[in-house]
């Protein structure tokens, strides 16, 4: 892989947030230590100006040998640890004090002063502050050799942290990179075997609901979505095939004996006989695509907020006055107010549908009856009838397109009305459902507007 694009895989990606954290504690690190350093010099000031005031108050009372046996008494009782002294007069001879150093130039802090505890003693350091006092130089230091221990451990420290963020960073590197690798391998194994022709293939889920759990639902439902689309684009191919062939082949004859016909008469009436059928097959080709058009684009129809009582109570009259003409008896209980989001246009069609269907398939004398009502599970829109109802093998494949049962064979039609109600219904999010008893009862449920 390109250093330039290791950033964008996963380990890149937990590598550089390792980096930073890493830069991160560097930072927190010198800060932490630059600060610790400071407070602990300042202590050691604090502690050698103390001293050097303290022994400074004695020399007002007897001067430098005042203070030179002040020195002494603390050399020999080590009262001040890790304090040390250095006494000269003004020729340079010392005058108390056990600390062997040059005399500052200057008076003033020093901090890194190089001294020795007896003449033959091995070299140390020393923050000292130098005084000039009447008849010679006073200096006091304090060894920092326990301030340079604080110093190394603090280093050993941040050193340490820093190494364990840049392993543990290393570690989650290459675990959560395997870890993605490794769901991502079964979506592309999936997705592998989907372009082999493997439509029933889906992403497997371990049930977490990780984001990649949920990556895979998502998947999952588009790919039963685009199973679903290429089985409905199957079906419709073998009826198109299977059921127009019937159509075509009785246009195709009309046409024939049309052109062979020397009657001018017979003539026009084949002619208007081939016309009426190729209206027939364009209105199912119409009917077809409607289908495909709302199965399509389902996510993308304009839905709004609309009243469902009032809707289909003005379907249902529009259609009573063709439903009693025709010997059969339209009742309606339809509780008002219930409001769905959908679109009307779509839904205004899948019950004309229906009334249609009992129109069309039931004798004279049949009770149709239209109910809407809410229930627990949503608005519910039920058509029944007590006609001779959809025989027992037929009840499996009704909602498929061109689907006829024997009885219904006689009657006009095309077998794409219940298919068509059905593709509408589930753009709405609802469901369809052919309820078991004598007659004809559909129920259909829609999800409430909220």
């Amino acid at each position: 892989m390109k250093p330039g694009k290791l950033w964008r895989t996963t380990s890149g990606l937990v590598t550089l947030v390792a980096l930073v954290f890493a830069l991160v504690t560097v930072a927190i690190g010198a800060i932490a230590y630059e600060v610790t350093h400071e407070a602990l010099e300042e202590q050691l000031d604090h502690r050698i100006t103390t001293e050097t005031a303290a022994l400074l108050a004695e020399a007002h009372s007897g001067g430098l040998p005042a203070i030179g046996a002040a020195i002494r008494r603390r050399e020999a009782s080590r009262s001040t640890e890790r304090l040390e002294y250095l006494l000269a007069d003004d020729g340079g001879r010392i005058a108390a004090g056990t600390m062997r150093a040059r005399l500052p130039s200057r008076a003033g802090f020093e901090e890194l002063l190089e001294y020795r505890r007896s003449p033959g003693g091995s070299v140390r350091i020393a923050q000292a502050l130098t005084t000039r006092v009447r008849g010679g130089t006073l200096v006091v230091g304090a060894d920092r050799a326990d301030l340079d221990a604080i110093d190394r451990r603090l280093l050993i420290l941040f050193s340490g942290a820093l190494a364990g963020m840049l392993l543990v960073g290393i570690a989650a590197a290459v675990l959560i990179g395997w870890m993605t690798r490794l769901r991502l391998e079964g979506i592309d194994a999936t997705a592998q075997a989907i372009i082999g022709g493997d439509l029933s293939r889906r992403v497997p889920r371990d049930g977490s609901d990780s984001e990649f759990d949920r990556l895979a639902g998502t998947l999952n439902r588009m790919l039963d979505r685009i199973e679903g689309l290429m089985e409905s684009l199957r079906q419709v191919s073998s009826d198109v095939a299977h059921d127009l062939r019937t159509p075509l082949t009785r246009l195709c004859s009309s046409l024939e004996r049309a052109a062979g016909e020397a009657d001018p008469a017979a003539r026009a009436d084949q002619i208007e006989n081939a016309r009426g059928q190729a209206a027939e097959l364009l209105e199912i080709f119409t009917a077809l695509l409607r289908i495909a058009e709302v199965e399509g684009f389902a996510d993308r129809l304009p839905l709004h907020s609309l009243d469902l009582s009032a809707l289909v109570e003005q379907m249902a009259e529009s259609y009573r006055p063709d439903i009693e003409d025709s010997g059969r008896h339209l009742d309606t209980r339809i509780e008002p107010g219930l409001a769905v989001v959908g679109d009307r246009r779509l839904l205004s069609q899948a019950a004309a549908n229906l009334l249609d269907n009992c129109l069309r398939h039931t004798p004279e004398g049949t009770a149709i009856m239209l109910r809407a009502k809410a229930s627990p599970r949503g608005i519910v829109l039920s058509i029944l009838d007590d006609g001779p109802g959809i025989p027992q093998e037929d009840r499996t494949r009704i909602f498929q397109r061109f689907a006829r049962s024997e009885r219904a064979r006689s009657t006009p039609g095309h077998g794409l009305g219940l298919a068509l109600v059905q593709a509408i219904v589930s753009a709405h999010g609802g469901h369809v459902l052919l309820e078991d008893g004598e007659g004809f009862h559909l129920r259909i449920e829609l999800p409430p507007a909220s």
